[in-house]
C-alpha cells in the first residue's frame, strides 16, 4: 500500500478549508482513496495538492481558474512530449541521409 495522508490531515497542516478539498477531487484535479468513508491523498500526490493550494490561497485564483490552468499546463507538457518525439525522429531520419 502506498503512504497517504488522510484529508482532515491535510486541512490541519496546510490550514485550509475542508471545502476547498473536496471541491479539488470533485473537480477531477486530485484523485484520492477512500477507506472506510475517510479521504486520503497519496504522498506522491502532494505537490500537485500544494500547487493549487498555493495558487488558490496565495495567488487568489479560483477552482475553475485553477482547473484551467491545470488543462494548459497538462496540454504544454503534452506538446513538449510532441515537439521531443518530431525531433527524434527528424534527427535519425538525418543521419540516415548522412549516411548514404
Amino acid at each position: 500500500m502506498s503512504e497517504r495522508i488522510s484529508r482532515e490531515e491535510l486541512v490541519k497542516i496546510y490550514n485550509i478549508e475542508i471545502t476547498f478539498f473536496d471541491e479539488l477531487v470533485d473537480g477531477g484535479l486530485l484523485t484520492v482513496e477512500t477507506e472506510n468513508e475517510i479521504r486520503y491523498l497519496l504522498y506522491d500526490d502532494l505537490p500537485v495538492f500544494e500547487r493549487f493550494t498555493n495558487w488558490h490561497y496565495d495567488l487568489e485564483i479560483n477552482l475553475p481558474g485553477l482547473e484551467v490552468i491545470n488543462d494548459m499546463l497538462r496540454k504544454m507538457e503534452d506538446l513538449k512530449q510532441k515537439n521531443r518525439d518530431l525531433m527524434n525522429k527528424l534527427s535519425a531520419i538525418s543521419d540516415q541521409y548522412e549516411d548514404i
